[in-house]
């Protein structure tokens, strides 16, 4: 579920980036409609995992909040990516820990 987040959350903000160089030019805009549609998709799916997320890590609604305003943040998908890979070492950690002690 982590990992699912965390590839969404990376297209997410490809994709974030990818409108904004239609904005500024570098991409023609006959792809607006494409890419809005994909980004508006991608948006939706983001949102929920991230709900779901927050939910089964038992995370607070300050780090739920900061998940949602870096969806509206230009490459804020980076520090995600870097705590969710954190999220992830953890995890796999616990599940170590705890197959050891069984």
């Amino acid at each position: 579920m982590l990992n699912f987040f965390r590839i969404t959350s990376l297209t997410e903000g490809i994709s974030y980036l990818l409108i904004l160089c239609v904005t500024l030019g570098f991409i023609g805009r006959e792809f607006v409609y494409t890419l809005g549609m994909t980004h508006g998709a991608l948006f939706i799916l983001y949102l929920v995992l991230s709900l779901l997320a927050a939910y089964k890590q038992s995370w607070s609604l300050g780090i739920w909040l900061l998940m949602l305003l870096a969806a509206f943040i230009p490459f804020a998908f980076v520090p995600v990516e870097l705590f969710l890979q954190k999220e992830l070492r953890k995890n796999a950690n616990s599940a170590a820990q705890a197959s050891g002690l069984t």
